[in-house]
């Protein structure tokens, strides 16, 4: 059989097999002499060029490719396909793009192009320069899981793709992007109105009240051991029963006593641990989870990411109590790391270094003392910071005053910008119900001085300031009254009168007049 022989039979061959020589020589095959075996080839397939084809990146068999609803947010180098760990299917990579959403009070979303290491501080300054707010550190971004009632302020440090990436697949969560004024109010506010006696274990031993300084020392210092103890409502698993137990929360963890408020070891059972964990606000915890009161707080745990099962809720007896409790398992949790985050914002507010020194005063200016007249008597300021901060304050709250009268009309009567001037400020919030308000303070923060004005539901023409002090909310009713042909605001039955609700709030936040405290933050939403 010859070759052409093989190609007129119809079978093509695309390569050719021949069989080694023999010792006999070539064409000698078991002693005789015959031609070579031809043996058809199986069919081979050729690449269309020598270079290997590329190596597709393995994705994980558990997600399918879900495309980019956000493709001109990607870099040309980056696919335009959302990665596993943007999804909650393991840690971020380093060096890679992600597309992290975060919402407004109003419910409006802003996309945004972070990095794996990107803080939180540093999305929120982003924020900030987008929106035009007025940059301070009460600006906070927001972990809210709405399927769970949960929400928590994330710590300046933290990374906001690692916490992305901790969510499961699918699940109700988001960024919140708003104001939060209790975030670093530990470091600022009165020990015993945030660390009350009876709950530091450190004050009970020593038997007498502590400076501010020094209880919050005592904290952030790791070779102290202070404890928080109290009752709590503990909810049992997998039963809607909550019982009351008294809990201790240490360096080491949390724990409950089975005996009474005995801290013997054999009647401690631990409860949960503070590094695997993060605390949260429980926001509607008696309609979710029937808890006895509003003041409900969760114990997540890192490897619980869906669902109710592994939650550890709790509930104490009123707001002083859970805020100590959740501002102690902060400081536990994150000891100096988030006092320097308080230190760092608090030096991007300090002035610039080419601001020189306040100059001094004059002779004249000396023999002159400071009075403070918002109580019953006046006082001589001694401190010269106060000092210092009460004349600017009033210098500034005066150029504002004159400014707005020069701009106004001189009429007898009032104008019709004058009485809608307030609606420009960014503390007035329009006909809001009460309710609505005392959920956006308590959302802001629970500090004293946290307020804002809104129109009243129940007298068409007036407003009402509502007001935090220790904690509760107030609301003060403003009326309009009208003497010789103008419009005046008051608050105490025209004893005392403002031309607009601008002067008001000026004069309230210098003074505190008939209010409980000063006027100190005041709540506002910004659109993304």
């Amino acid at each position: 059989m010859t070759l052409n022989n093989a190609m007129e039979g119809g079978a093509q061959q695309s390569s050719l097999w021949e069989p080694p020589e023999q010792d006999g020589g070539p064409g000698e095959r078991d002693g005789g002499e015959g031609l070579p075996e031809v043996k058809r080839s199986q069919p081979l397939f050729i690449h269309g060029s020598s270079r290997q084809p590329p190596q597709e990146e393995p994705r994980a068999s558990s997600l399918p490719s879900i495309p980019n609803p956000f493709p001109e947010l990607c870099s040309p180098s980056n696919s335009p396909i959302l990665s596993s760990p943007a999804l909650g299917q393991g840690p971020p990579r380093e060096g890679t793009s992600h597309v992290v959403k975060v919402f407004g009070e109003d419910g409006a979303c802003r996309s945004l192009e972070a990095s794996a290491g990107t803080t939180a501080r540093q999305l929120c300054e982003t924020l900030v320069r987008r929106t035009r707010a007025l940059h301070d550190h009460s600006w906070a971004l927001v972990e809210l899981h709405q399927h769970l009632a949960l929400e928590r302020c994330l710590e300046d440090h933290e990374s906001v793709v690692e916490v992305q990436s901790s969510w499961a697949p699918g699940a109700d969560s988001r960024f919140v992007f708003r104001k939060n004024f209790a975030k670093y109010e530990l470091f600022k506010s009165n020990a015993q109105s945030l660390f009350p006696e009876v709950m530091v274990s450190s004050c009970l031993e020593a038997n007498k009240s502590m400076a501010h300084s020094e209880l919050i020392q005592n904290f952030l210092n790791s070779g102290s051991c202070p404890e928080v103890q109290g009752f709590l409502q503990l909810r049992e698993a997998g039963r809607k029963v909550w019982k009351r137990f008294h809990f201790s929360l240490r360096r080491s963890g949390l724990y409950y006593s089975t005996k009474g408020t005995s801290k013997d070891p054999r009647h401690l059972q631990y409860f949960a641990d503070l590094t695997e964990s993060n605390i949260y606000y429980v926001t509607q915890g008696k309609k979710l989870y029937g808890t006895p009161t509003e003041f409900g707080f969760c114990i997540k745990p890192h490897k619980v990411r869906s669902g109710v099962k592994g939650l550890k809720l709790l509930c104490s007896e009123d707001e002083q109590s859970r805020s100590c409790w959740m501002a102690a398992f902060r400081l536990f949790k994150y000891g100096m790391q988030l006092y320097r985050n308080y230190q760092q914002a608090q030096a991007r507010l300090s002035p610039p270094p080419w601001i020189g020194p306040t100059p001094l005063r004059s002779v004249s200016d000396n023999a002159l003392v400071a009075m403070d007249f918002s109580g019953c008597t006046g006082r001589v300021i001694e401190n010269p910071n106060e000092v210092l901060t009460a004349a600017l304050e009033e210098a500034q709250a005066w150029r504002k005053k004159t400014t707005h009268r020069y701009s106004l009309p001189t009429a007898c009567h009032s104008s019709p910008l004058s009485a809608a001037i307030h609606r420009t400020q960014p503390w007035f919030h329009g006909r809001i119900s009460r309710e609505d308000t005392q959920q956006l303070i308590g959302r802001q923060g629970l500090v004293d001085g946290v307020f804002l004005v809104r129109e009243s539901q129940r007298n068409p023409k007036g407003f009402v300031l509502s007001l935090c002090h220790l904690q509760r909310i107030k609301h003060y009713l403003i009326l309009p009254s009208e003497e010789e042909g103008r419009l005046y605001f008051t608050m105490d039955d025209g004893q005392t009168r403002f031309a607009d609700l601008i002067q008001l709030v000026e004069f309230h936040q210098i003074n505190r007049g008939i209010l409980p405290c000063k006027l100190r933050h005041y709540c506002t939403c910004v659109a993304l």
